[in-house]
């Protein structure tokens, strides 16, 4: 502290010493300054800690195919949107369409045989474990062809929701197998941010809660408390959170943030940014007593919003400056607006 007032008779002095040097005006012969002003006190905030995470998709898929086959058509590219259901690959489908022309034609044969043998059977020249031999051909056969049509139905790949496409993994001619992506694809329109929690604050947390995160490239915003891990990882002692994110212009999946995790309450006394003034590395503010306004030393903390921690410089109940500051001298006088 004594550091600091010896600093900051360094400065006054210097300032003073400036205006002996240059003929100027005498103080008392400046212009009056019309200012609004505000008298400074201690807040108690809640303490935070900014954990560092990344926006990500809520709803997001992998596109994969469930049969083998050539890529015949890739209909989509990525940054392409789609709608659910719209046809996103089409598969080479001649051998499974010969299957299910075998199929057909097997399940009629066997139609064809159950309705000659209900005939017989109805005659009494049929027994029934042969008629219930050919039934039982004609189920096989139905089904069979059922499941060729299935089958066919997946060398159509669509979309499972409305979204945009993200990552092309494949193109025309590769070979598609179940469980090789293709394609990936999300939906922009819900968001989310992922963050680890370190697990010193993470009880801290419970669902539902409301906290700020911000990305650079959108500003602050509300995210909620959407999931909430039960258990930590080993390995680096944090739990995963998630939190549902509004809308907002500019915001994409991918994007890295920072999220200001409650860690407690803290009462310091916050002052309006724009009262401070940048001089090289030294933090400045205008204090008014006696009718003028004089510069006043002050090193601040972290920003608070529109607010800025003040570390040291002032004392509560004193009015500083907070409109008007860029065309105020030191000793100015001032007239105060209510």
């Amino acid at each position: 502290m004594k550091r600091f007032l010896i600093l900051n008779a360094i400065v006054v002095g210097a300032l003073v010493s400036g205006c002996h040097q240059k003929p100027k005006l005498d103080q008392m012969e400046l212009p009056f300054a019309t200012v609004r002003v505000q008298s400074v006190e201690r807040k108690t905030r809640a303490a935070t800690e900014d954990v560092v995470g990344t926006v990500r998709p809520k709803l997001s898929a992998v596109i994969e195919a469930k049969v083998s086959g050539r890529i015949e058509q890739m209909l989509v590219v990525p940054g392409q949107t789609v709608k659910a259901g719209e046809l996103l690959i089409r598969l080479d489908d001649h051998e499974i369409q010969s299957r299910l022309d075998q199929s057909a034609a097997a399940r009629q044969q066997a139609e064809s045989d159950l309705k000659r043998f209900t005939t017989l059977l109805e005659q009494k020249i049929l027994s029934q474990s042969e008629f219930d031999g050919a039934q039982s051909k004609f189920r096989m056969a139905a089904a069979a062809e059922s499941e060729a049509k299935t089958t066919l139905g997946y060398t159509r790949i669509s979309a499972s929701f409305d979204g945009v496409i993200t990552h092309k993994l494949a193109d025309v001619g590769d070979l598609a197998l179940p469980g090789k992506p293709l394609l990936q694809m999300e939906n922009p329109a819900t968001l989310r941010f992922e963050a680890d929690v370190p697990e010193a604050i993470i009880s801290n947390l419970k669902l539902g809660d409301k906290l700020t995160v911000r990305v650079a490239a959108v500003g602050e915003m509300k995210g909620v408390v959407a999931e909430l891990s039960p258990a930590a990882d080993p390995n680096s002692r944090t739990s995963l959170v998630k939190l549902d994110l509004p809308g907002a212009a500019g915001l994409r999946s991918g994007q890295f943030g920072r999220v200001a995790v409650p860690v407690g309450e803290i009462t310091a006394i916050y002052i309006p940014a724009a009262a401070v003034i940048q001089r090289g590395q030294m933090e400045m503010v205008f204090v008014v007593a006696q009718g003028h306004a004089h510069l006043r030393l002050v090193k601040t903390g972290r920003p608070v919003g529109n607010e800025v921690e003040l570390v040291s410089g002032l004392n509560s109940g004193e009015p500083i400056v907070t409109e008007g500051v860029s065309a105020l001298a030191d000793g100015q006088p001032v007239k105060i607006l209510p």
